[in-house]
């Protein structure tokens, strides 16, 4: 790094900074509030570094306010060896540091912010032009000099621990799920979500991965009519067969039967259509979808489909923008205090099989997973061969790859029923 000399008259900007820090960090309160990472020795130019040492030194020997002066004398009993020019330099320097006022901590916060800015700019600039020609073929550098200047900057913390005692644990955790599946053969298992939960839910296409969450959230016994305001964002299908699906789940009638009765239907829809918002949201990120939560406060957000919403530009492979999209997920959902689902597309592996694993995760076979409070993959059995080719078996299993919730993974049998899309145990 380049520094400005001291043997300048004039001290520019950087360097009056600079001199204006060594002045307040004299005084012993400022000194301990901002003594080590909170103020690091790299802040300084070679020469203010050296004042900057003879500080610290007095500060331990004295544990005292000392005076310009003080340190004037130490330092230059400190270093003998100095040429005259160079005890001439350093006179300029205490002669500029005295005539400097000691600042306050808002101030001192803006300056080190400043110096700090200036230190992280010139080196990554440095590893920029040497990236650029070639004498540097890895940003491993970049990333270490990064993670160095996160450890030298992060502050001395002051923590409260959180209460941790039986009775604040007993009343802040409910030890029932607040919303539970209506599917009992996996609600005897699981039991049910809470706010904060990511739950991951991965098919095939035209498994019925629509149907699945249309009957979780709006059949009979469903998130919806248990009290959950949900809302559902969908980028996969759009908005109008999305939300056909949710009206055939609620009301257990095919849009044929709806067609001729449209008022029985109104009135079967009615208990949970309030509660049910769906929107496409097509072309939109992460962002949107906490803003959406920020808005409209949800008890429950649905991502169909959860991958579509990742930003890919910044990241070296396209995996590394997914699990990015499930850690940004999982964060909504605790600072929101809302159950997510992210509903995803399984590789072609998971082709033809009944028994299926979190590696079949297309697009990212860890990264996701590893944020999952509770991963479903759904699968179905290959087309029946006995009498029509074309009659699909309408069986499904739930196989439970991951579950923080209860523990238990296994598979759990269900019928989709096609027509209303609802699935029964």
């Amino acid at each position: 790094m380049i520094y400005k000399s001291c043997y300048l008259l004039e001290p520019t900007k950087e360097n009056k900074m600079e001199l204006s820090l060594l002045r307040s960090l004299m005084d012993k309160e400022f000194y301990d509030n901002h003594r080590g990472a909170r103020c690091p020795d790299r802040l300084f130019s070679p020469d203010n570094r050296k004042i900057k040492k003879a500080i610290d030194s007095a500060m331990d020997r004295y544990e005292r306010t000392v005076t310009p002066d003080e340190i004037e004398a130490l330092f230059v009993s400190s270093n003998p060896s100095m040429t005259t020019a160079q005890k001439q330099a350093y006179l300029v320097l205490f002669k500029q540091i005295k005539g400097e006022q000691p600042m306050g901590s808002d101030v001192a916060q803006e300056v080190l912010s400043k110096l700090f800015q200036q230190v992280v700019g010139t080196d990554i600039a440095e590893l920029g032009f040497d990236y650029v020609n070639g004498s540097q073929t890895s940003l491993e550098p970049l990333r270490l000099l990064l993670e160095q200047y996160n450890d030298d900057f992060t502050p001395d913390l002051n923590v409260e621990w959180d209460d941790i005692e039986i009775d604040t644990l007993l009343n802040k955790n409910d030890l029932e799920a607040r919303w539970t599946f209506n599917v009992p053969s996996l609600t005897r298992q699981i039991e049910g979500i809470n706010a904060g939960h990511l739950i991951e839910i991965g098919a095939r296409p035209n498994t019925g991965k629509t149907s699945f969450h249309a009957s979780l959230i709006a059949s009979p016994g469903g998130f919806a009519s248990q009290g959950a305001n949900c809302v559902i964002l969908c980028n996969e299908e759009g908005s109008h067969r999305v939300g056909a699906r949710y009206l055939t789940a609620a009301t257990g009638m095919t849009m044929k039967q709806i067609k001729s009765n449209p008022s029985k239907a109104r009135d079967l829809y009615a208990p949970v259509k309030e509660r049910i918002k769906i929107k496409d949201a097509t072309g939109r990120d992460m962002s949107w979808v906490e803003s959406v939560c920020k808005s409209y406060k949800p008890d429950l957000i649905l991502l169909d489909m959860g991958d579509k919403f990742a930003r890919t530009g910044g990241f070296a492979r396209p995996d590394e923008a997914l699990k990015a999209n499930a850690i940004y997920a999982r964060q909504i959902a605790k600072q929101h205090e809302c159950a997510v689902f992210y509903m995803s597309q399984l590789s072609a592996e998971a082709e033809g099989k009944v028994l299926l694993n979190q590696s079949m995760m297309e697009g990212s076979r860890t990264g996701k997973a590893a944020e999952a409070d509770l991963m479903l993959l759904i699968a179905k059995n290959p087309m029946k061969q006995e009498d029509d080719p074309n009659i699909e078996d309408l069986q499904r299993h739930l196989n439970v790859v991951k579950n923080k919730l209860s523990g238990w993974h296994g598979v759990v049998t269900c019928e989709l029923d096609y027509h209303t899309g609802r699935y029964t145990a």
